[in-house]
């Protein structure tokens, strides 16, 4: 077979009797290789092509001399091997013969490389140079489609182009393409820009457990994410006597969570917001249950509590969460965990137990485990566990704490 077309033609410069081409080599080549390329041009207004090159050569650059200034010229290449030709690669635009005193070139600003992210109802005013001499032609595309000219205003000067939207929506989202030409040289950027709102509440809210002063809550990501990505929940809690919210979370990065420290006798409510780079979501998820905290009763009463229901393995309802400290600052490490019998807890750095020392002070309440680390220093860094056991199994959570010095 033939080899296929050369790719990416383009024009590197134009002089007032030249221009020279760029591109690069075709996908597929065949098995006979290359022999060269085959420059080709046309005036405008003829049908009759004719090669420049007498010959195929492999370089792939070509200048075109011999022009006369004011011409405007068709250009197509080929490329050549033993098998035969391939299709021609052909500019878009006939090249005009005049002198370009200054390639085309767009100046992006830096903080334009990135994603240019703007609230719904905010306006977008964005100036963007470029140069070029004599005066380049500038266009814009949104995802290769004309521009909605009814939303979005264009002006452009001899040095710059000026995009501007009076109140941005959602649908203004997406990848718009700059392109500045002269004759058949050209520059071209891409500007990407992501319209967002706050997001809506978490779906699916769920009172999951309540065992002792501790509730175990449960749900899903919102539905709308507000065109932006989710960084966390705010857990909020409120008792029936007072009826006033309290956030006992806030950025909470994972869907479900547990409560501690919860007062004996009070009915509570929970609620959950959804957060993203433009702030908490306008309204919560209500959890449709209430939590009841109620005293634990001293009596046994085994014909009431059968110890087959109860018995359960140990579970971490709350894992640890890696920390960093700063020397000499005492830290804590928390974690929940529930089971029954209650669970012997055992805590271990680097795999190894961590008996009687006075560097660490272990305690458990209420099922929530926590390990006291006096002014620590950079030697009581490493990987933590905490391992929970009784005669049902075991169950075991890890955390990293780095220790960095003072600055």
């Amino acid at each position: 077979e033939p080899p296929s077309p050369p790719l990416a033609l383009a024009v590197e410069e134009v002089s007032e009797n030249s221009f020279t081409l760029t591109w690069k080599a075709p996908e597929q080549t065949g098995k006979a290789g290359l022999d060269g390329y085959v420059v080709e041009i046309c005036k405008d207004g003829s049908s009759d092509w004719k090669a420049v090159n007498q010959e195929p050569f492999l370089s792939t650059r070509y200048t075109v001399p011999n022009l006369g200034s004011g011409d405007k010229i068709h250009v197509r290449v080929t490329a050549v091997s033993a098998t035969g030709t391939s299709a021609p690669a052909t500019l878009e635009q006939p090249v005009v013969i005049r002198e370009i005193l200054q390639l085309p070139k767009i100046r992006m600003p830096r903080h334009l490389r990135e994603t240019y992210i703007r609230r719904v109802g905010d306006a977008v005013n964005i100036m963007i140079p470029f140069q070029g001499k004599p005066q380049p032609e500038v266009t814009w595309t949104k995802d290769e489609q004309p521009l909605d000219t009814k939303r979005i205003n264009i002006r452009t000067t001899a040095r710059d182009t000026i995009f501007y939207i009076r109140q941005a929506q959602r649908g203004d989202s997406g990848q718009y393409q700059i392109r500045v030409r002269i004759d058949g040289a050209e520059d071209k950027a891409t500007l990407d820009i992501r319209v967002v709102e706050p997001p809506g509440p978490p779906q699916n809210l769920k009172l999951v457990d309540v065992w002792g002063f501790n509730v175990a809550l449960e749900w899903t990501p919102p539905a709308d994410n507000g065109n932006a990505e989710i960084k966390g929940y705010r857990v909020q809690k409120s008792d029936k006597k007072s009826g006033k919210w309290f956030t006992v979370l806030e950025r909470c990065t994972r869907t479900s969570c547990t409560i501690s420290d919860l007062i004996i006798g009070n009915t509570y409510s929970f609620r959950v917001f959804s957060e993203n780079i433009c702030g908490l979501s306008d309204s919560a998820a209500v959890t449709a249950a209430v939590a009841h905290i109620e005293k634990t009763k001293t009596t046994y009463q085994p014909e009431k509590i059968p110890q087959r229901d109860m018995m359960e393995p140990p579970k971490f309802t709350q894992p640890l969460t890696d920390r960093t400290t700063t020397r000499g600052y005492s830290t804590h490490l928390f974690c929940s965990v529930r089971g029954f019998p209650q669970p012997k807890i055992i805590w271990l750095k680097n795999q190894m137990e961590i008996r009687e020392d006075p560097k660490y002070i272990a305690m458990i309440e209420q099922g929530v485990c926590s390990l006291e680390i006096r002014k620590p220093s950079p030697f009581d860094g490493g990987v933590y566990t905490c391992k929970a056991v009784n005669p049902l199994g075991e169950a075991s959570v890890d955390c990293r704490l780095d220790v960095k010095g003072r600055t």
